[in-house]
């Protein structure tokens, strides 16, 4: 617990020092893609040392423990396991790192592929952020205590589709579709479940017209009376949840409180401008998806982590809420938008709180950290015997 604390402390004021808003690029462009450079300024220089300063710290905590995650004895059999030939559940980008890393290294490194994708993982995250919030601080902050890195730890492959989910959006809302479709492609090869946000995005990012809120409303309210052959649907899209537990479904509570409020927010603070943004606009339609599919969709496998690509974007879409309210001309709003912000961490720190109570609980397993500088790993599955 002291080691996590220690790091979100630590890298909230890393990252509260970063001015990002003081952020004019040097470059000075003419036409496009043709720059003049005229060097580097000291905000560009202190902004490029406190990001390679959060990169070098949360991919250090990763990328030293061991046997810390939910997923990492699973992972390392099934490192063991494609190493040897055998068939292995995981996708190929997964095998091939593998696969690669073992024979570089000349035996089993299992804590270097955890670091490789550690570092991957907090570089899209980070890569996200600073290109894409319009509060730096807000945003991270947001990463921290929300959990995203700590989870990122206990589900490996998912965290590093997630990150690369959120660094793509830039992309989609200035439809470079080539550079998006490529890059999800690429990140699906590391966790197939990415490949949703092929649909998923770009429905965030079109202009809707009434009739398709009315086809929308028909599906939401279908998948009340037609759950079953849904499900069979999803199976045969996902055979891998065929017979296990996870078709049991189920939904999250505190995510339908948090995509409403946020919506609820937004309502509030844009009114009928909600929508006019494209960037803003993309944020609510990923919100109101999220919120469709944990009131809807309870029933398909583990729905949480396709209604996570809609609602990771509240990282990016509070803060910017947030800071609309702030730099209003008014005094009364400038008030409420310093109001909204003390109360965001707040309702924050309360969230890491809780979260960090059941840290080492089944499903997290963040607690306790150990690192492979001082402890060993107990023996694996493939060690220990079939029998």
């Amino acid at each position: 617990m002291l080691v996590y604390l220690t790091l979100t402390l630590v890298t909230l004021a890393i990252a509260y020092s970063i001015n990002m808003r003081n952020n004019a690029t040097v470059p000075e462009v003419t036409k496009e893609y043709n720059f003049i450079y005229r060097g580097i300024s000291r905000g560009q220089a202190r902004k490029a040392a406190g990001l390679f300063s959060l990169f070098v710290l949360l991919t250090g905590v990763s990328a030293l423990r061991l046997n810390v995650g939910n997923d990492y004895s699973k992972y390392v059999e099934f490192m063991h396991r494609t190493f040897s030939g055998a068939v292995v559940p995981t996708e190929a980008g997964f095998n091939y790192l593998t696969k690669i890393i073992y024979t570089l290294s000349g035996f089993e490194n299992y804590v270097g592929v955890f670091a490789v994708f550690a570092a991957a993982t907090v570089f899209f995250f980070l890569a996200a952020i600073s290109r894409q919030a319009e509060d730096f601080f807000l945003s991270f902050m947001m990463f921290m205590l929300l959990g995203y890195y700590f989870q990122s730890i206990s589900t490996v492959r998912y965290y590093l589709a997630l990150a690369i989910a959120l660094y793509s959006i830039d992309l989609c809302i200035k439809k470079d579709w080539p550079g998006f479709v490529l890059l999800i492609l690429c990140g699906s090869l590391f966790h197939k479940s990415l490949l949703v946000v092929l649909v998923l995005y770009p429905l965030a990012a079109m202009k809707w017209k009434r009739w398709m809120y009315c086809v929308l409303a028909l599906l939401s309210v279908s998948c009340i009376f037609l759950n079953d052959i849904y499900l069979k649907i999803a199976i045969k899209l996902y055979p891998s949840y065929e017979g296990t537990e996870y078709l049991q479904g189920g939904t999250s509570r505190i995510s339908i409180l948090r995509c409403a409020g946020v919506l609820i927010l937004a309502a509030i603070i844009l009114g009928r401008d909600i929508i006019k943004d494209r960037r803003m606009s993309f944020y609510f339609y990923a919100n109101l998806g999220a919120l469709i599919l944990y009131v809807f969709c309870a029933f398909l496998p583990t729905v949480s982590r396709i209604a996570y690509y809609y609602s990771v974007t509240q990282i990016l879409y509070v803060p910017a809420l947030i800071n609309k309210v702030i730099n209003s001309r008014d005094d009364k709003s400038y008030r409420l938008g310093k109001t909204l912000y003390i109360l965001t961490i707040a309702g924050c720190a309360l969230y890491f709180v809780v979260y960090m109570k059941r840290g080492s609980a089944d499903g997290v397993r963040i607690l306790p950290y150990e690192t492979f500088l001082f402890h060993e790993l107990p023996a694996t599955l493939s060690e220990r015997g079939f029998g």
